[in-house]
């Protein structure tokens, strides 16, 4: 019997969703054919089976969570007795192998009320770094403490900055009878543990945040229950984290793309039928944001808060939000300084009908340095968009609209484009938004410029 494992499916997924059997126990399946569709929290995925044979078992339901290393499905190969394997052996063969697996069901989750801690043994001395924050070990290193002498009760065996205090304050019973005194404190050192104690506690909690479950909201009246898997979970950490580690700041202004406009919609018309033909606003947008982002790189960027470097990228690589029906992905265009405004075009419609399609590769949505998010066509005068962490800035844009605008004195009708530009304020200032906006308005409204960037 061959025990056909979850592969692993790329860097960062360790579970996915089954979404498709193409066969059923019993059926005859050849090498290389589709065996599975399972989506992960990055992208939907066709998995062929790697031997042919009689389909014994399958390790899951449509709509069950698989892991990685777990087996997915029992294969007999040609000649050997295709004897009926029960589904817990199955689980059980997982759980034995290299890399223990989970049931392929996603086990009940625990009651809503907060089991209290446990504390665990202490690791011994010899089983590797101790897990904590960066925060606690500071901490333990001011007060003077070996963190494998401390008992850990966060999760996974990780020490807290509790922790830490609970094993300094309590008695140590190797202490000797006259303990060699110790030098009274300086100022200075005593400002840099009160820093330490101070950083160790905002790093384990966000003072008045107190999580509370959920009522039962059936008790008012009829609900659906929908798990919160794939694509969309990963969009909610993605979001929370931006939203809880980045401090965003928004930088409004409109641009006005009257004669871009003009010019898009006869180019459109020339090139019906070629690649990139549709043309709409967006490869604009993203070619005229290349052209900022090199003028101004710390919005082509990332900050590495342990580290505190900020990390400056030499390449463009435009992110372009696409909702699929299923939950938001960002398609990477990659290269767009070296790219035409219509090669751009064709990569987008490319990037997009694959994403729709659930066929993007992981590969497909790495990479990039700033990320366009674009709601015009389902309306909307203006947007705060949420930075796509780890990168440090976001356009947004929102409907074009014919408006009156004052123009050399008189009222005229132009076509305005609101932008949105959210950034980390740890990186860039107000002044550097604005400049940056601007030099993108002063692109959109004159295609000529935007073909000197081509």
């Amino acid at each position: 019997m061959y025990e056909f494992k979850l592969p692993d499916l790329g860097e960062g997924i360790h579970e996915g969703e089954i979404l498709k059997w193409y066969v059923a126990e019993g059926d005859t399946i050849a090498e290389d054919a589709p065996l599975v569709d399972v989506e992960t929290d990055k992208a939907a995925v066709t998995i062929p089976s790697p031997k042919g044979g009689r389909v014994v078992t399958l390790g899951g339901a449509v709509g069950d969570v698989v892991t990685v290393g777990q087996i997915v499905a029992v294969i007999a190969e040609p000649g050997e007795a295709a004897g009926a394997v029960a589904p817990s052996k199955v689980t059980a063969a997982a759980g034995s192998g290299e890399a223990a697996a989970e049931p392929s069901r996603v086990a009940a989750p625990p009651p809503a009320a907060e089991p209290s801690r446990v504390a665990a043994p202490p690791p011994p001395a010899a089983a590797g770094p101790v897990p904590a924050a960066p925060a606690t070990r500071r901490l333990a290193r001011e007060l003077g403490i070996d963190l494998r002498q401390v008992t850990p009760t966060g999760p996974g065996g990780r020490v807290t900055p509790e922790d830490v205090q609970r094993h300094a304050a309590a008695p140590s019973t190797a202490a000797p009878a006259h303990p060699p005194a110790r030098p009274a404190p300086t100022p200075a050192a005593a400002e840099q543990r009160a820093e330490a104690e101070f950083a160790a506690h905002a790093a384990s909690a966000i003072p008045f945040l107190d999580l509370e479950p959920l009522p039962d909201f059936s008790q008012w009246g009829p609900v659906d229950v929908e798990p919160l898997r794939s694509i969309r979970r990963k969009v909610a950490h993605k979001m929370v984290t931006s939203m809880v580690l980045v401090p965003h700041v928004a930088h409004m202004d409109e641009a006005d793309v009257t004669v871009l406009e003009e010019f898009r919609k006869k180019e459109r018309e020339r090139r019906t039928g070629q690649p990139g033909g549709k043309l709409t606003l967006l490869p604009f947008i993203v070619k005229a944001v290349t052209a900022g982002l090199r003028a101004a790189p710390s919005f082509n960027a990332s900050l590495d808060p342990f580290r505190e470097e900020i990390v400056y990228k030499k390449y463009y690589n435009i992110g372009i939000a696409v909702d699929t029906g299923r939950g938001l992905v960002v398609p990477v265009v990659r290269g767009t300084a070296c790219k035409s405004i219509a090669q751009i075009s064709a990569d987008i419609e490319a990037l997009a009908e694959r994403a729709r399609q659930g066929e993007l590769a992981v590969e497909e949505m790495r990479g990039g340095t700033f990320t366009i998010t674009n709601v015009g066509p389902l309306g909307g005068t203006a947007l705060i968009p949420t930075i796509n962490y780890p990168e440090v800035a976001i356009l947004g844009m929102g409907k074009v609209q014919e408006k009156p605008v004052v123009r050399d004195g008189q009222i005229v009708i132009r076509k305005m484009l609101p932008l949105t530009l959210a950034f980390d304020h740890r990186i860039a200032d107000g002044a550097d938004a604005a400049r940056f906006v601007t030099e993108l308005i002063r692109q959109l409204s004159d295609p000529n410029l935007l073909l000197l960037e081509a």
